[in-house]
């Protein structure tokens, strides 16, 4: 029986004959991007605004009925409630944004500790085994520390990752990945900005695995493009780019493929605290494909890389001995 392949063997298409007008289009959405940040802001979770945690144990129960609380507790108008097991399986954690001040000038931390009271009695009417094992309030200032360490943890994972290419290829080749990360981070942070999806620890993580998953393609192809300078010297450049690039074409789909299936089924069937974190890898996982083959390797021409990229430079002492033998 004969097997039906996604890509075939013999594929041969001309990526990079439009890579300057997807150039020209990245800019723009790369520049967008930054401006809805700036214009509309991120829609930023408890975990980088401030909130109120409630830990809570429901004693006679196996499990903790999460969906359920996450439904009664988003009832009582306060916003939507981080809900997570927190421990063992029958504890929960609560995580709630702080209220605004009112018109009236009600303090902050008197509504937060109203709406605390309130969920915690809620959940005692509706669950009478429960144990509330304490609050904790998360200050804006202490937010805003972590807002800053994640957005360094993403800029610190992106230049080892370019550190790491430069030292395993050449220069460019660091340059290009390094691009084309910024560029895949930037459309996920204007995809934040203009859906106003809640942006907490789950998003920056889901960016992490973002950067992984581009990092992962960019170099099966930065790879192949390696080997075929070495192999066909004479070739073209954009000729020998857009080989490479097919060469990999096929593992680059299925690895797709396989990936969004796994997160299609979470953004329909998972829970609400999951689906901007399935969101983001979904959208990451077309960016990271379309820099890899059109940021990462079309900018190694305008960087110069030529068949002698991976030849050994010829140190002096080699020179001296080819002279020597008349060969020079």
């Amino acid at each position: 029986m004969k097997l039906v392949k996604l890509v075939p063997d013999d594929t041969n298409i001309s990526f990079l004959r439009l890579r300057v007008p997807f150039y020209v289009v990245s800019l723009i959405l790369v520049i967008a991007s930054w401006a809805l940040v700036a214009v509309n802001g991120l829609n930023l979770g408890v975990d980088f605004v401030g909130g109120q945690m409630i830990r809570a144990t429901f004693t006679q129960s196996a499990n903790a009925p999460v969906a359920d609380l996450r439904r009664e507790i988003g009832a009582l108008d306060f916003g939507d409630p981080i809900i997570q097991r927190f421990g063992q399986p029958n504890e929960v954690s609560i995580r709630m944004r702080l209220p605004e001040a009112t018109e009236d000038g009600s303090d902050v931390i008197v509504l937060a500790d109203r709406m605390t009271q309130q969920i915690t009695a809620a959940m005692k009417t509706a669950y009478p085994d429960v144990r509330i094992d304490g609050v904790d309030s998360v200050s804006g200032k202490v937010s805003d520390e972590l807002f800053n360490t994640g957005m360094l943890a993403l800029l610190a994972a992106m230049v080892a990752i370019a550190i790491y290419i430069w030292v395993r290829f050449e220069w460019q080749f660091g340059v290009g990945a390094l691009l084309s990360l910024l560029h895949d981070v930037s459309l996920t942070m204007g995809f934040f900005a203009i859906s106003q999806l809640e942006f907490d620890l789950n998003i920056v993580a889901a960016i992490l695995a973002i950067i992984g998953y581009s990092l992962n393609d960019t170099i099966v192809v930065y790879d192949r493009i390696r080997e075929n300078l070495k192999k066909f010297r004479r070739m073209p450049l954009e000729e020998l780019l857009d080989l490479s690039v097919n060469e990999t074409l096929a593992r680059t789909v299925v690895t797709s493929l396989t990936t969004l299936m796994v997160l299609i089924a979470l953004l329909t069937l998972g829970p609400d605290a999951t689906f901007g974190f399935a969101a983001a890898i979904a959208l990451g996982i077309f960016i990271g494909t379309y820099s890899s083959i059109y940021m990462a390797a079309p900018i190694l021409i305008w960087l110069k890389v030529d068949a002698n990229s991976f030849v050994p430079k010829e140190t002096a002492m080699d020179r001296q001995e080819r002279i020597a033998r008349g060969e020079a």
